[in-house]
């Protein structure tokens, strides 16, 4: 299949020419590529491997795999079926391997930083930590329950154990006080833009999907923009890259009173998504907004909007080209939330806009140097979330046991140490490692 100038074994690491041929005619070559040997167990999958270098054109890899699988001993691989072997050869635990697959689907710069951290053992190596020691705290109790009080080895180790456990139950629930970050930048940011009909929802969608505005490109608008209120009655999305953070934005239907049944189940769908999201902002013209009154000006939203806005909420005031720049100082000022003043039809201050929303975003959700070094564990799956937080419930249950009963307390931190340990593949967990396999591209 692979012949090169050398007539002996090729040396292991070593990048060879050669020629690629049929099996069954090695007169007919199908490409001149590079072959590399890799001796297991210094491979990826721990194993013997040789990989081909071959130019991309489809013909040549379509040519060359039907050669390949003529051979008896050879076969496709399956989904993830490398990384997977190389995951039971040691090379790599679990956390790696979610990592390794996230660097692959990476779209923006922090979901590829943080994907860095998993793939090169950063993760594996914290929660290795913690797993540790609860194990210390084990060996411990377990020595009591051995030799008991005959040895005179009781003093003080029942105290030591608890205050070891109460240290690796502190660090773990620290982890866990993270406001879902790390799973937010991994899966994106969800962001609902709502607001009244014909406040400017459509066109700030349109905004950002244009290549100008700094996000991922959109080769279209969109969103229909018209002038008639209700144009949009279901959800549209749209992913993007801001600010180097993933952002999947929902517009949603004006709210607004309407008989409309149509109109009235996008109204329900679009406060449902306000709900659901990680981020909201509130579209708002600033004509029909900011009002006159006899105590000066005041802020008009409407009634449909009170219960969606919150603390959190960020504001758009658009049509400020109707306004007087005065009006638009005041709109903020009035505001009591992170906001803006801008034209989406014009475009004035919105550079501004995309800017500030871009920092706001990034205050919210982006993570610290620390984090992204890899010197605190990101927990980046509900999977890592579930196990640890039954990490917590053993290792406090233990906490709660009478010194009395160190039996029961033992088996509490055998079972933390299993819950750790379940987060990087250490015990067993082959009911969950087809789900993670399935989604690499064939053959990774």
């Amino acid at each position: 299949m692979v012949r090169t100038s050398k007539k002996k074994d090729p040396e292991p690491w070593k990048m060879e020419r050669c020629r690629i041929v049929q099996p069954s005619n090695e007169d007919m070559p199908l490409d001149e590529g590079l072959a590399v040997y890799f001796r297991g167990p210094r491979s990826f999958t721990t194993e013997d491997v040789v990989e081909l270098h071959l130019h991309s054109g489809r013909a040549i890899i379509s040519s060359v795999l039907s050669a390949v699988s003529r051979l008896p001993f050879c076969r496709p691989a399956e989904a993830g079926e490398f990384t997977r072997r190389a995951f039971h050869g040691g090379r790599l635990d679990l956390t790696q391997v979610e990592g390794l697959k996230d660097l692959i689907n990476a779209e923006t710069e922090s979901q590829r930083r943080i994907a860095m951290v998993a793939a090169g053992g950063a993760v594996r190596a914290q929660f290795d930590e913690l797993r540790s020691g609860i194990i210390g705290c084990l060996a411990n109790i377990e020595a009591l329950i051995d030799f008991g009080e005959g040895e005179n080895i009781e003093g003080g180790v029942y105290d030591q154990a608890r205050s070891r456990a109460q240290d690796v139950l502190a660090a773990i629930q620290k982890h866990l006080q993270d406001n879902r970050r790390g799973e937010i930048i991994r899966s994106g940011v969800r962001l609902a833009i709502f607001g009244p009909p014909n406040a400017g929802k459509s066109s700030l969608l349109n905004f950002l999907g244009e290549p100008t505005s700094g996000a991922y490109p959109s080769l279209r608008e969109a969103a229909i923009v018209t002038s008639v209120p209700g144009t949009t009655r279901d959800i549209l999305e749209l992913s993007l890259d801001i600010g180097g953070l993933p952002v999947i934005v929902s517009d949603t239907a004006g709210v607004r009173v309407t008989d409309d049944l149509v109109e009235s189940i996008g109204i329900e769908r679009a406060r449902n998504a306000v709900r659901a999201a990680d981020v909201s902002l509130c579209v708002l013209s600033l004509p029909d907004t900011l009002v006159q009154t006899s105590e000066g000006p005041r802020l008009r939203i409407p009634s449909a909007l009170q219960s969606l806005i919150t603390p959190n909420t960020l504001i758009l005031f658009n049509k400020s080209d109707l306004a007087s720049p005065l009006a638009r100082d005041h709109a903020i000022k009035l505001a009591d939330h992170v906001a803006w003043a801008a034209s989406l039809s014009t475009g004035d201050s919105t550079g501004d806009f995309l800017s500030g929303f871009a920092e706001a975003l990034h205050d919210r959700f982006n993570l610290n140097e620390t984090e992204l070094s890899g010197k605190t564990p990101l927990i980046t799956r509900e999977r890592h979330r579930v196990h640890l937080e039954s990490a917590c419930r053993f290792l406090q249950a233990f906490l709660d046991t009478p010194s009395s009963d160190v039996v029961l307390g033992a088996e509490e931190l055998r079972y933390a140490a299993q819950a750790v340990g379940k987060v990087s593949g250490l015990i067993d967990v082959e009911d969950i490692l087809d789900a993670v396999f399935r989604d690499f591209c064939i053959g990774k």
